[in-house]
């Protein structure tokens, strides 16, 4: 990835996309449909019409997400939107036995959560790809900061992750929505710079960190992820960071 990384330092988010077409790579692009998913869903749309969009339903998702999907599926109606839920026998088995709001009660609870939620049904959304593509960026926390535009994503059996807005700024994020009249979530517009789970999430103070307002309760800052990106197992379990950029 090393090579990659310093021939295509400078590219625009655009070509990133259109290096994974013409390679032929069967990708998706995960999608939560907040401010940087939705500007890569219509780059995609441009680059490759019938592109796939994988969407993870955690079935406790904002209503105004469920809206900006459905502007999504009319905006761009070859996209292959494919939506992905948790698994109903575990998702069971974690309410009934930790309840329903379980997560604010430890970060362990949280992350099991997660896990059930998010963790499995992108593994299930990523059988037979060859890489997913995401929206991070590098200024949207600690987390973050060191990601690159190609990993090898060791977590999904060392497939090729894509992140084409790693150096993008949301005014860049922003100023793409508005000259390409991209259909978003309103809740950015009060407050809301990370959307997750509606019960995980909450709006932010002017020059708090971005991802502040999710699982807000929890005070660690490095530890603002649902697993997805970092490694955490289905049960909730934190692994090591497996995301090498070599």
């Amino acid at each position: 990835m090393e090579g990659l990384n310093r021939a295509y330092a400078a590219a625009s988010p655009q070509e990133l996309l259109a290096w994974a077409v013409a390679q032929k790579i069967q990708f998706g692009l995960a999608s939560s449909f907040g401010a940087e998913d939705v500007v890569l869903a219509d780059m995609l749309a441009r680059v490759k019409p019938n592109g796939t969009v994988l969407m993870l339903d955690t079935l406790r998702l904002h209503t105004e997400t469920y809206g900006v999907v459905d502007a999504t599926r009319a905006r761009y109606p070859q996209l292959d939107l494919r939506v992905y839920y948790p698994d109903m026998a575990a998702l069971d088995s974690f309410v009934s036995t930790q309840g329903y709001n379980a997560f604010y009660q430890s970060m362990d609870n949280r992350k099991a959560c997660c896990g059930v939620r998010k963790v499995e049904p992108l593994a299930r959304a990523l059988a037979g790809l060859d890489a997913w593509v995401t929206g991070m960026r590098r200024d949207q926390g600690t987390t973050r900061t060191d990601i690159a535009h190609f990993e090898i994503d060791d977590v999904h059996g060392g497939m090729l992750k894509l992140n084409p807005l790693a150096a993008w700024s949301s005014d860049q994020v922003w100023e793409y929505i508005r000259a390409n009249d991209v259909p978003y979530n309103p809740l950015h517009d009060v407050g809301f710079p990370s959307i997750g789970c509606a019960p995980c999430t909450r709006a932010v103070a002017p020059g708090e960190d971005p991802r502040a307002g999710r699982w807000w309760w929890e005070l660690d800052p490095d530890a603002k992820e649902c697993g997805i990106h970092i490694g955490y197992d289905a049960a909730g379990n934190a692994v090591v960071q497996r995301i090498s950029k070599a």
